[in-house]
């Protein structure tokens, strides 16, 4: 059953072009699935069909969440059980393509309604904050500059960070060519900030101090001369975070989430924003649009005087304010 999924993964890899996260979350997924099989003495793909998938499904919806955390009651998330009825669904198909299976007994098995969370964005003020460059430059503080400065200026996600290289860059142009999911690529504009800290980051006090005989093309490189790990850039966007006073649970990709708000605030086309962010749905994008309106009503009900005395009479005057 391992190397059944082994061959699947190498199949998402190199014919499908797929992420290393959608690999490394799949292979972790359908290992939970053999894990359980193998506790039912099922120990081959053929033995498991419909009815046993129902029944993991079930078992995982019941089970506690795994981890520190001591409260027993936390249930799974209905996106987790999407992940797992997705990759159940994407194994089948291609082990019965590929005629390893007689059937798919994953075909019948439905999806679950994803409920659309809405992107967290930052404020202007804390983008300010948290792109005020910290004083006295060192090799590393201009290291996370360029990589926060380029990560708003065009809304690139982390693992496109960590793989982009010197070749893929035409600062002179202000442009980059991004790789993103899917081994898709796009070109993306680079803001004269980015373009600025970037510079700074390839002079000499900055990029050429970390670079040893063996180091390669990538961009961003640690102090050892290696390209940074997901872990690593996580941890150097989070401690810039905390030292410019963010306190609310932040995230890197809250940085690309601002990037589309609020070019979609100040009237870019949705199809722009999808191009830049490298989306291959529009139904992707489209939850932009719900941010920037919430915030559009927001300054609405703050600065218009309508909305000012709706607020402060109600009523009647509320009918007003709708119209």
């Amino acid at each position: 059953m391992q190397t059944l999924v082994e061959d699947f993964i190498q199949h998402l890899r190199n014919e499908r072009g797929q992420s290393e996260n959608t690999q490394q979350t799949y292979f972790l997924l359908l290992k939970r699935v053999i894990a359980w099989a193998e506790k039912d003495g099922l120990r081959d793909w053929n033995d498991l069909k419909l009815p046993h998938l129902l029944a993991f499904l079930q078992h995982e919806r019941a089970r506690p969440l795994e981890g520190p955390a001591k409260d027993t009651s936390r249930r799974l998330s209905s996106e987790s059980v999407y992940l797992e009825i997705a990759a159940l669904r994407a194994f089948y198909r291609w082990a019965e393509v590929e005629k390893l299976l007689p059937t798919n007994v994953a075909e019948n098995l439905s999806l679950p309604r994803r409920w659309k969370r809405l992107p967290k964005d930052l404020t202007h003020e804390e983008i300010d904050r948290l792109l005020q460059e910290p004083q006295p430059e060192t090799p590393a503080s201009l290291c996370d500059q360029a990589i926060l400065e380029l990560a708003y200026s065009s809304g690139l996600r982390l693992s496109e960070l960590r793989n982009i290289r010197i070749e893929q860059l035409q600062l002179d142009a202000g442009f980059i060519t991004v790789i993103g999911k899917g081994n898709k690529e796009r070109v993306v504009p680079v803001g004269g900030k980015a373009r600025e800290a970037l510079e700074r980051y390839f002079s000499p006090a900055g990029r050429p101090k970390f670079v040893k005989p063996k180091t390669p093309a990538n961009v961003f490189i640690t102090s050892r001369g290696l390209p940074f790990s997901r872990t690593w850039m996580w941890k150097r966007i989070k401690d810039r975070a905390r030292w410019a006073g963010i306190e609310r649970n932040f995230t890197p990709h809250m940085l690309r989430h601002s990037f589309a708000t609020h070019l979609m605030e100040r009237g870019a086309d949705l199809r722009v924003i999808q191009e830049l962010l490298g989306h291959a749905n529009i139904g992707t994008t489209e939850v932009y649009t719900h941010i920037a309106g919430n915030r559009l009503r927001d300054i609405h009900r703050q600065f218009h005087p309508r909305a000012k005395r709706a607020r402060a009479s109600g009523g009647e005057a509320s009918d007003h304010s709708k119209s």
